[in-house]
């Protein structure tokens, strides 16, 4: 007996947010089937346009009751490491550092490399459960890096982050800096090896891009040569700009030109290049520098930002704002970027913080947020068959129930999955066409070794704190628990 061939059929599903190419925009559709066979899409429409779906069907499912989605794609995260940084910096900053944590604390709490692949599976199973199918994790190139991802079933994207060398404060109020532009060259050499490696995976689903990590940790030739070497392969690179208060002075004090202005001037800024984070242009509220015109050159450009707002809001930081640069037609993308890797989290802060930080409810729409989880953010990786239901675009796409009570009543779908329901309501998540979430569990792997090499990961952060830390201080004194323990 043969086994049955021809695609899966989800039939007469509540609501499909389908792709509109005519319009470049989702839209949604109720009561339509969506197909897929193998690897792609194959048909989106409604029940009633009298066309259908006619090819051979395999697996019939019944849609009633559901919403499908597209497959959020997480422009920005760094799940090497800090999945264990869980109950540590959740309300911890520097107030003599802008209120950043990434100088002070950051190298303290970091794990150890040997637990990476642990934390990048934590992550990657928030991840699938909150909808997302493609990560972009901007790390430390090793060559077992790949196979983290792969056996996952998760669509990776690794961004091989080098740099010259790292910062440190040994006083809590201002940032050293050890630079070996030597060692950035030979590390920037590594980093395409591996990006080239990466995108020979066999699976199909992990690719590799460049990503000069930070802005005041490589050089002008370092960028521009991380540069050449994207555009040789039709690339983009990501680097980390426009972060932190420190960062925006540090770029000043060395080109006397910003974060933005630099990019601009070395010819770095354009549409080649992805700005992780991209918060502190001159004209934002918490700076005073009226001497440039960051916004401007930014739209100009065609750069496009990773936005990560939950990260930013633990420390009373926002983006000025998503609705103001989605409007100027700066390409933005959503990111993770910390812990906890969901989604769906983002897309909400993204809107609440928007509009906190415009002092209006227009400040950042539920349109905005998905599109730049979805479709934008696929655009910035140079994947339009991403972040879309639409036939011809990759079978990455989340179920939700629309019996789940947080989704009812259900007048507006995704307004009620982002700001009601959350990752409760995502059912069903496949990735290229194979399910890897199934009733809301993961079916690829299993965490439980994860988690607990996690905990022994943190535990050896906990004892190591005070030699790390450049004032001696304990775990407890640094990031002090919401209530003291007694007894």
């Amino acid at each position: 007996m043969t086994e049955a061939t021809g695609a899966t059929l989800y039939r007469n599903c509540d609501w499909i947010v389908a792709w509109d190419a005519e319009a470049g925009s989702h839209v949604y559709l109720q009561n339509a089937d969506l197909a897929f066979s193998g690897k792609d899409v194959v048909y989106v429409g409604k029940r009633s346009s009298g066309k259908g779906y006619d090819g051979p069907v395999a697996n019939d499912i019944d849609g009633a009751g559901l919403m499908l989605i597209p497959g959020f794609v997480d422009i920005h995260s760094h799940p090497g490491h800090e999945p264990g940084w869980k109950g540590m910096l959740e309300e911890l900053g520097s107030a003599k550092l802008g209120q950043s944590s990434l100088y002070e604390f950051m190298p303290v709490f970091n794990i150890g490399p040997g637990y990476a692949k642990h934390a990048r599976r934590v992550a990657v199973s928030e991840l699938l459960k909150s909808g997302v199918t493609t990560i972009c994790d901007l790390g430390q190139p090793t060559p077992d890096w790949p196979e983290h991802y792969a056996e996952t079933g998760i669509r990776a994207v690794l961004w091989a982050m080098f740099r010259s060398g790292p910062w440190k404060t040994t006083n809590g109020h201002s940032v050293e800096y050890d630079l070996d532009p030597a060692r950035g060259d030979r590390l920037l050499r590594e980093a395409i090896d591996l990006m080239d490696e990466a995108g020979r995976h066999p699976s199909g689903r992990i690719s590799g891009l460049l990503c000069p990590a930070q802005i005041d940790t490589v050089t002008e030739g370092q960028i521009l040569e991380a540069l050449a070497a994207a555009r040789d392969r039709g690339q983009p690179i990501q680097i980390h700009a426009a972060q932190s208060i420190v960062e925006f002075q540090e770029i000043l004090r060395r080109y006397g030109e910003t974060p933005i202005g630099w990019l601009d001037r070395i010819g770095a800024l354009g549409p080649d290049l992805v700005i992780g984070h991209g918060i502190f242009l001159n004209d934002h509220p918490w700076l005073h520098f009226p001497h440039a015109n960051d916004f401007e050159r930014l739209r100009d450009s065609g750069a496009g930002v990773a936005h990560c707002p939950v990260v930013f809001a633990r420390r009373g930081i926002a983006l000025n704002s998503l609705g103001r640069y989605v409007e100027a037609g700066i390409p933005c993308g959503i990111g993770t970027d910390s812990f906890p890797h969901n989604m769906l989290d983002e897309l909400r802060m993204a809107c609440y913080a928007g509009r906190i930080r415009a002092g209006s409810y227009t400040g950042a729409t539920t349109a905005q947020a998905f599109t730049a989880a979805t479709s934008a953010g696929a655009d910035l990786i140079r994947r339009p068959d991403l972040g879309r239901l639409a036939p011809g675009c990759k079978a990455d796409f989340a179920v939700i129930d629309m019996s789940n009570p947080y989704m009812q009543p259900d007048y507006e779908p995704l307004r009620s999955l982002i700001y009601s329901a959350n990752d409760r309501a995502v059912r069903d998540v496949y990735v290229d066409g194979v399910q890897v979430v199934r009733d809301g569990e993961v079916t690829t792997f299993d965490i439980a070794e994860d988690i607990a090499m996690l905990r022994r990961g943190q535990a050896e952060v906990i004892a190591g704190a005070p030699g790390r830390d450049w004032a001696g201080r304990s775990l407890e004194e640094l990031s002090p628990r919401v209530f003291p323990v007694r007894g």
